[in-house]
């Protein structure tokens, strides 16, 4: 199982690493939304977890890219203003964390929507 973690604070990123890694997850990482594509080109991702405002890149943009082109990708999106509200065609995430989050809370959260992804993909 793998997830992409998609943040540009690298305490974000290294905090889900480790614990997704440890968690028995495989787990790429991306800075900005290049990165990412990069990541998504080259090889197989289960989960995403996007961060909403990635610099000034908007998550939402990557977000409706997944929707249309890999749908069977299980995205969760990470905010730190969970009070927020998204467009209803953006609101397709399977999953929002808000920041600060508890270990417990995004372990749970990759784990239902790797469940997720290996049914879509079936």
């Amino acid at each position: 199982m793998t997830v992409l973690v998609v943040d540009d604070d690298a305490a974000i990123r290294l905090l889900c690493r480790v614990n997704l890694e440890l968690d028995g997850h495989r787990v790429a990482e991306a800075a900005n939304l290049d990165e990412a594509r990069a990541v998504l080109a080259a090889e197989p991702v289960n989960v995403v977890l996007l961060d909403l405002h990635i610099g000034t890149e908007r998550g939402l943009d990557l977000l409706r890219e997944l929707r249309h082109d890999r749908p069977e990708v299980a995205v969760a999106l990470l905010t730190g203003s969970p009070q927020e509200r998204f467009p209803e065609e953006e609101a397709t995430a399977d999953a929002v964390i808000s920041k600060p989050f508890e270990i417990e809370e995004l372990d749970r959260t990759v784990r239902r929507l790797a469940h997720r992804s290996i049914r879509a993909r079936v």
